[in-house]
């Protein structure tokens, strides 16, 4: 079969007005970028409050694993087959999704706009800057940074404690070589106008980890943004109070860098589904979902919207439901859970060399991975669920017909997929199953895992034992100082645990769904704008690095140019 950007360049797309068009949006109600992107303009926006909201469908995964497991590409099979099946029903799908960040397109994962015959396009622009907007995230974000030191500069008027400052800069990039820096200033004393120097520790995190692109993803209007924006600590005084980028009369300006990559971002398939694609936080460090103004319009705008969360379920689940459906009183109708042959056999304990294989004895063990996610959709969060077994052409019959009758013994149904080299022929099956799940589940209603007013150390604990499986958490004595701080103030907040992906624990070796373990809480980091709490676990880093054959060593420009090796 064809490469992915192979497929995507023999494309033929239609023109984003004749998209637009089956969503009844009008011309005037698009910013063009270029004859297939175009944004909503604030017009649309507000006039599609006043009309109902379609049903949400959330897709997840198992934990992933290098045999790979194909969340994204399921999500748009999925809308795809939901269009095909709902033609004749006068309804409509749509996909939300988030936009690739520059990080993995370049490093480990490469693109993340679907794969085979399961596509959101343009996938090359997508991939690769789009129409700018995490640009003037990074932007905006590095702007209140520069406010920072040129007003310890200046004189320091708000007394901050350079110490004190936990603003970071942010670069769209995996750069390992900007984890830890030392800044060199000099600060004036007003007294006697002279300038002293002094030196901080500070850093850079990758733009998708950055408190900007968390604020811009929960924000609901241009007016919360900017309020959010305004609430962003930055620091504190020398008599231990918070400084606040109101404080510097930076979100003003944010704002303004943000007006314009504010509005979500129209695209379509390859099957010509509409699909807004925007904002992009990662899930093992921020909250990994697409922004709240993109999904309460394409809730406006379709009767289903398909929309991911990153990661396994453990991650991007868990903060879909506990952050951002928190936040804004949204409520999946129905959830699909992901899952590979493959991947289950890795979780197994087989290696990638010998996946390919067929073995049911380690696809039953690996099942606990599988289990573990389920169970705590069906029975944490009370989400009807299917099971989407995305199938490679290594997949024996006896593996599926052993995966799908231990996922009957879960209480669900786990239908195979064939979306990546059939496209919507390949997912009517599941969507099929998605519609009877949805209309037999009713008003089902899902919940939260827990309250505000919970204590931030028992919100913790509650995710790491109840979805993580570990037996207790253990802090850091600079973890613990920060959640005594944080609990008088912030304590009503959700919790946004970064850990690795890899694992259920704060160890990506452990395969499975290990328990018994012990989460080990590094540090707290106060998100007031984004108004959670990141707890950072393990060994996650907020700016990751490169691999050492890093996927940017295959991309290049053809003679007539083209963009190879992308995917």
């Amino acid at each position: 079969m064809l490469s992915d950007i192979a497929i995507a360049q023999a494309a033929e797309m239609q023109a984003i007005t004749q998209i637009a068009a089956t969503l009844n949006l009008a011309g005037e109600d698009l910013l063009h970028y270029g004859p297939h992107i175009a944004k909503l303009s604030a017009q649309a926006m507000q006039r599609l409050q006043a009309k109902p909201d379609g049903q949400l469908i959330l897709v997840t995964a198992i934990s992933p694993t290098p045999a790979g497991e194909g969340k994204t590409t399921t999500t748009i099979g999925l809308a795809d087959a939901l269009n095909r099946l709902l033609a004749d029903k006068q309804k409509n799908a749509m996909v939300c999704m988030r936009e690739p960040s520059l990080g993995p397109v370049f490093g480990l994962k490469g693109g993340a706009t679907g794969g085979g015959y399961s596509q959101v396009l343009p996938m090359e622009d997508i991939n690769l800057h789009f129409t700018g907007d995490f640009h003037a995230i990074a932007s905006a974000n590095n702007l209140l940074a520069a406010l920072i030191d040129n007003h310890i500069y200046q004189g320091n008027a708000l007394n901050i404690d350079p110490d004190s400052i936990s603003w970071r800069r942010c670069l769209d990039m995996n750069d390992r070589a900007l984890r830890d820096l030392t800044v060199h200033s000099h600060s004036k004393d007003t007294q006697t106008n002279t300038f002293n120097p002094y030196s901080r520790q500070t850093g850079f995190d990758i733009t998708v980890a950055s408190e900007v692109m968390a604020i811009f993803c929960l924000a609901s209007s241009l007016a919360d943004l900017q309020q959010r924006l305004a609430n962003i600590q930055i620091g504190l005084n020398h008599q231990q109070q918070a400084v606040l980028a109101s404080d510097l009369q930076a979100e003003g300006a944010m704002t303004a860098l943000l007006k314009n990559a504010f509005q979500p971002t129209l695209v379509q398939t390859l099957a010509h589904t509409p699909a807004l694609v925007h904002g992009g936080p990662f899930a093992n460090i921020a909250h990994g979902c697409n922004s709240v103004v993109a999904t309460q319009a394409a809730l406006k705008l379709a009767d289903f919207v398909v929309t991911e969360a990153g990661f396994g379920a453990d991650l991007g689940a868990e903060k879909f439901m506990d952050i951002k459906c928190r936040k804004t009183g949204l409520k999946p109708a129905a959830a699909v859970l992901v899952a590979t042959v493959r991947a289950l056999k890795f979780h197994g304990g087989v290696e990638v060399k010998n996946l390919n294989q067929e073995n049911t004895a380690a696809l039953i063990a690996g099942m606990a991975n599988l289990e573990k996610h389920l169970t705590n959709l069906q029975h944490a969060f009370h989400l009807p669920v299917v099971v989407a077994i995305n199938h490679f052409d290594s997949d024996s019959d006896a593996e599926i017909a052993c995966l799908q009758a231990a996922v009957a013994k879960l209480g669900a149904q786990a239908v195979v997929c064939k979306h990546w080299a059939q496209g919507a022929d390949g997912a009517v099956d599941l969507a099929d199953a998605v519609l009877r799940l949805i209309a037999s589940s009713g008003d089902q209603a899902c919940r939260l895992l827990y309250p505000d007013t919970m204590p931030l150390a028992d919100k913790i604990k509650c995710v790491a034992q109840q979805i993580y499986g570990a037996s207790q958490v253990e802090f850091s004595p600079k973890a613990l100082a920060s959640l005594a701080s944080l609990e008088k103030h912030h304590g009503h907040f959700p919790v946004c645990i970064a850990k690795t992906q890899y694992s259920f624990s704060s160890d990506p070796t452990l395969r499975g769904a290990p328990t018994g373990h012990v989460l080990t809480v590094r540090e707290l980091r106060l998100s007031r704008g984004a108004e959670f709490v990141v707890v950072v676990c393990g060994d996650i880093m907020t700016m990751p690095g490169l691999p050492k054959q890093p996927a940017s060593e295959r991309i290049a420009v053809d003679q007539a140019g083209h963009i190879i090796g992308l995917s």
